[in-house]
């Protein structure tokens, strides 16, 4: 018997990836840092993997060492690297790493020379969005210092890269604007001998609307798990992959005029029957979900009755037949009306990437359904397997 738990559909992300695959000609990267966006990385990236993506996408060394060790052996690309790091290891294990500054690119030639064979390096360009890469200004020395370490054997510049403004508002001139500043590094790269395989800046949004900015990869990130960047009106094809839900623990009815949870931010309207509810803050609910989250349970959808507390939630359902062990849930992929991800990161405003990497504590399990890209025990070392398992299995979160 189960208290709480987050339920990943491993066969809808094999299906998402391969809705985004078929839109386009280019090759995909899943992005599954983050732990997965809340899905957990392993089992996410193997998922993707048979719905045709080709590369993976990180942030930190770390996670990309992590699915070295677990026997992934397509195609990593980690990006968000501090100075210091031991880049060798990456370099060893076949890991490509950004460099968006000539600095960078000094520590991934030395890491190279540690390892002992070349770095395989993605230069990034600021397009616009004054956060990583090379501003226009900086790129041309960066691209001397890359055509110089390349030629002298110590790096492989495999992709030039950048990052969207705004692409989840097609149409939005900062679009645009930031395909013209790429275009124009990628034809001054050429000027200093370098034309790798792979340019890409395409994030979801920009595979969904812009095929004109695909180029040779995209990088699809919270469409991987179903959930959409865009506004309602865009349809995607895409399902959502993540459920969090609980049983009710407890039912107690209460008068009018009750006030419910700390600081008694709700009163009751009428005698009631509140269900308390064992997901809290802790276990990534939004704590500004306080008297707005939207929470399904008894067949209908409710709202959370007061202050989201650390382990719990209280729902205020009327005179509705609510009992002890009754499943409340918080979101899922929508179906009979059940609220979503989305509906959450509306209801308090933010959006729905931030709700989904929230959830999966140390106390509530995450529980993998479906079969895509779980590795059988036959063929799987057991240091090699990944967690979770065919048909509804448990990894801790």
């Amino acid at each position: 018997m189960w208290q709480a738990e987050v339920r990943v559909d491993l066969d809808a992300i094999r299906d998402n990836v391969a809705t985004l695959r078929a839109g386009t000609t280019a090759e995909v990267m899943a992005v599954v840092k983050a732990d997965g966006y809340g899905h957990g990385m392993l089992p996410c990236a193997r998922a993707a993997l048979a719905g045709g993506a080709t590369w993976l996408g990180v942030a930190t060394l770390d996670e990309a060492l992590a699915m070295r060790r677990a026997g992934i052996t397509a195609p990593v690309l980690a990006w968000l690297l501090a100075p210091g790091l031991p880049l060798h290891d990456g370099v060893a294990a076949d890991v490509d790493l950004s460099a968006a500054g000539v600095g960078q690119l000094g520590e991934l030639v030395a890491a190279a020379r540690l390892a002992g064979r070349p770095a395989r390096v993605h230069l990034k360009i600021d397009t616009g969005l004054a956060r990583g890469g090379a501003t226009p200004a900086e790129w041309p020395a960066l691209l001397e210092a890359a055509a110089k370490a390349q030629a002298g054997g110590e790096v492989e510049v495999v992709g030039i890269w950048s990052h969207f403004v705004y692409a989840d508002a097609p149409g939005h001139e900062t679009v645009d604007h930031q395909l013209a500043v790429f275009a124009e590094g990628l034809a001054t790269a050429e000027q200093f001998g370098i034309e790798p395989r792979y340019r890409h800046i395409a994030n979801s949004a920009a595979t969904l609307t812009r095929p004109d900015a695909h180029y040779d990869l995209v990088r699809p990130g919270v469409a991987v798990y179903g959930l959409s960047p865009l506004s309602a009106e865009y349809e995607t094809g895409l399902r959502p992959a993540m459920t969090a839900r609980a049983r009710v623990i407890l039912t107690k009815r209460v008068p009018a005029g009750q006030g419910v949870s700390y600081g008694h931010a709700y009163y009751t309207a009428r005698e009631t029957t509140l269900a308390l509810v064992p997901l809290g803050y802790a276990d990534g609910v939004p704590r500004h979900a306080s008297n707005v989250g939207p929470v399904w349970l008894g067949g209908r959808t409710r709202t959370v009755a007061g202050r989201v507390c650390m382990d719990q939630i209280v729902i205020d359902c009327g005179d509705d037949p609510v009992a002890p062990g009754d499943v409340a849930t918080l979101f899922g992929p929508g179906d009979d009306g059940m609220p979503t991800a989305t509906d959450w990161a509306d209801a308090i405003g933010t959006i729905n990437y931030e709700i989904v990497t929230r959830f999966g504590s140390s106390r509530v399990p995450r529980v993998y359904d479906g079969v895509a890209g779980v590795p059988t025990p036959a063929t799987t070392p057991a240091d090699q397997a990944v967690p979770g398992a065919v048909d509804s299995a448990e990894e801790s979160a």
